[in-house]
């Protein structure tokens, strides 16, 4: 049972159009996250990260593969299950189409895992060493930049921040899983 618990229809309609924008389109009347529901406790909190949320998912120069190799590997590494089980759910499957070993070694694996190529792993070696060190090593950094400009690895590092800050909002409020979100292998 969640700490804090997220916003419950019925919603007046300020909240409803809101929520709306927080849903990515085209998914009709499902009900909105939880985890956008709990933001919506604080109204003018949660407009200002909005922006900031939609770019990254709806305007990447990062390559979408390589994003949710992020998304992945860091929720994993905080340990925040239900974003983890939410984005390998509704974008890893359907739109990076990962193997049953990628997925799984962006919860259990290491960036050294055979599974992935040189870019893969370095994608998840900057998840591993921003998470651990808040920073990223040269080494890591010259394979970035192999295949992209200092703008992407930017988007990249702030990619990871992002999903940080929401693994700790996740996991301060113990969000419950989404029920259609894939399980967090143990």
């Amino acid at each position: 049972m969640a700490r804090i618990t997220p916003l419950a229809p019925p919603y007046d309609a300020a909240t409803e159009e809101r929520l709306r924008k927080w849903m990515p389109p085209g998914v009709g009347d499902i009900e909105p996250l939880a985890l956008f529901r709990l933001l919506e406790i604080h109204p003018e909190l949660a407009s200002r990260m909005r922006p900031l949320g939609a770019g990254l998912l709806g305007h990447p120069q990062l390559p979408v593969r390589h994003r949710e190799l992020l998304i992945a590997r860091t929720t994993a590494r905080c340990r925040a299950g239900y974003e983890w089980g939410v984005h390998i759910t509704a974008f890893a499957r359907p739109h990076v189409q990962l193997t049953e070993a990628q997925i799984r070694s962006t919860a259990t694996g290491s960036p050294e895992d055979p599974v992935w190529d040189e870019l893969d792993s370095a994608v998840l070696q900057l998840a591993d060493e921003l998470h651990d060190t808040c920073s990223i090593s040269d080494k890591t950094l010259a394979v970035l930049r192999n295949h992209w400009g200092d703008d992407v690895i930017l988007e990249a590092v702030i990619c990871c921040g992002w999903y940080r800050l929401l693994s700790g909002v996740i996991n301060a409020a113990q969000l419950d899983p989404e029920p259609w979100a894939e399980a967090f292998p143990d």
